[in-house]
């Protein structure tokens, strides 16, 4: 029965299962299964043809399955959305009659207009106060502005360079990663040297370098140099009349065109860094730029010399498969986060290395960033973000409740906005105190159709938030909050 219980237990434990336990290792990472997969696995094993023929059908009745359950929930969650919008309606309405009852009647009795008025301020308290503190909320604005088109299958990171800020790579399960043109949508460059799905993408702090992480259990570091687009090239790629299309004419096209886009192929890393007996889910540069940490499915983390391609440091003591690794932008410290529910600390300031264990999810935590203020942002599973004090680390100041479940979140240096990507669809926007802003707009024709994995903030560019998918798709925002003492 599609309905909101069962939308986790079946599509988070059950589709998010295949995606993250199965396609790693095997080279493609989907949010469904692949027939091609198994059958591959299959022929592999040498089975008899009709134990193959029949294990055949047993995948495909569960893939039909999947889809047909996963469907029904899209439905139903849309239903939902569509009963809290009425209800925020009919609650406006209910705090403008309470105001008309507040207002002296003179052709009526006192008595009988002030028991109306208390009884009805009783019944819709806590409804009306919800309306008063969305009143006070800083005004905001969320625009589509484009595509960034060329991945054959899911995309599970996007990031903005650091070093040219009219760059965004994006990581996918089509075993590539690229780089595109943030001004015009085309893509610059596309790198084919990891023989499984690309996880993670990261940017040098300064250099033109990129460090991808992979399901063939190895990291790469290669060149982010690129050449931009001339405007003979950015007319062109304006002049396919493809916006008047739906999403399956698109993903058609999207398929036709990159077979014939000149863009730079780069096959080989300048360095690859290996130690790891699983997948690689993600890898980030350390501060300083000359080392980098990787997090693996074999539940340990590593430090790396990127100039000697050395392992300095093996990190131990989760318990599951980690999930996540992020390095704090200006100091030696790191955070990784894991299936068991825990996300740790690392400092590697002190001559002797801390370790500090934050818990207070009850699922996977998928994400953690580093915030100003010595803060950090963790989501999880369990459809919530947490806001943590590094200076107190032993529960959050601020919990996020969300209405799914929580992918790659980013946090915007300069207005300090949490965006917070979900297996639904949605990116929902908070402030830094976990008070919420609104969600990105989604319909039949814009926005994601398939659950959102990563997001991305720019700096001072016209397009300032970058969305990516299990749909393919790459979306470029422009998120505008207009500051509360301007208000």
């Amino acid at each position: 029965m599609p309905v909101e219980g069962i939308t986790k237990t079946t599509k988070s434990k059950g589709v998010r299962m295949i995606r993250r336990h199965r396609s790693h290792t095997e080279g493609t990472h989907t949010d469904r299964p692949s027939m091609s997969r198994y059958r591959d696995d299959v022929e592999t094993d040498g089975m008899p043809s009709a134990l193959r023929d029949r294990l055949y059908d047993l995948f495909g009745q569960i893939e039909k399955e999947f889809d047909t359950l996963y469907t029904a929930n899209i439905t139903l969650q849309e239903r939902v959305d569509a009963l809290n919008e009425k209800i925020e309606v009919s609650s406006t309405s209910d705090k403008q009659l309470v105001d008309s009852q507040d207002t002296p009647d003179l052709g009526s009795k006192p008595k009988r207009s002030s028991q109306i008025s208390q009884k009805i301020k009783t019944t819709y308290k806590v409804s009306t106060s919800k309306i008063v503190s969305s009143f006070r909320a800083p005004t905001s604005s969320f625009t589509y502005v484009r595509d960034y088109r060329g991945h054959r299958d899911g995309v599970w990171e996007v990031k903005v360079s650091k070093s040219d800020p009219h760059v965004i790579g994006t990581a996918s399960a089509d075993h590539t990663a690229r780089l595109f043109s943030i001004e015009t949508g085309i893509c610059l460059l596309r790198y084919t040297g990891h023989q499984g799905s690309v996880n993670s993408i990261r940017f040098h702090p300064n250099k033109d370098l990129v460090l991808t992480g992979s399901g063939d259990e190895r990291a790469h570091i290669w060149s982010s140099q690129v050449t931009l687009p001339t405007h003979g090239e950015v007319v062109k790629s304006h002049s396919s009349g493809e916006d008047d299309l739906d999403g399956s004419e698109k993903e058609e096209m999207m398929e036709d065109q990159d077979q014939v886009t000149d863009c730079v192929t780069q096959r080989s890393p300048l360095m690859e860094l290996s130690g790891h007996v699983g997948v690689i889910i993600a890898a980030d540069w350390m501060a300083e730029g000359t080392q980098a940490i990787t997090a693996s499915w074999d539940r340990t983390a590593i430090l790396h010399d990127t100039e000697s391609g050395e392992i300095i440091n093996t990190l131990t003591g989760h318990d599951q498969e980690l999930t996540e690794v992020e390095a704090h932008p200006s100091q030696r410290m790191a955070v990784t986060c894991s299936k068991d529910t825990t996300f740790r600390l690392w400092d590697f300031r002190a001559p002797a290395m801390l370790v500090n264990v934050f818990q207070g999810h009850t699922q996977p935590v998928t994400t953690a960033v580093f915030a100003s203020n010595d803060r950090v942002i963790s989501g999880s599973d369990d459809r919530r973000a947490k806001i943590w004090d590094l200076r107190n680390m032993r529960s959050p100041i601020a919990t996020i409740q969300c209405d799914s479940a929580i992918n790659r979140l980013s946090v915007c240096d300069a207005t300090q906005i949490i965006a917070i990507p979900q297996d639904n669809r949605h990116v929902k926007l908070c402030d830094i105190n976990g008070n919420r802003i609104g969600r990105l707009p989604r319909s039949s024709r814009q926005g994601h159709t398939r659950m959102v994995t990563s997001v991305s903030w720019a700096g001072d560019t016209s397009t300032n938030l970058f969305t990516c998918g299990f749909d393919r798709q790459v979306l470029g925002w422009q998120v505008w909050i207009q500051p509360k003492d301007k208000e």
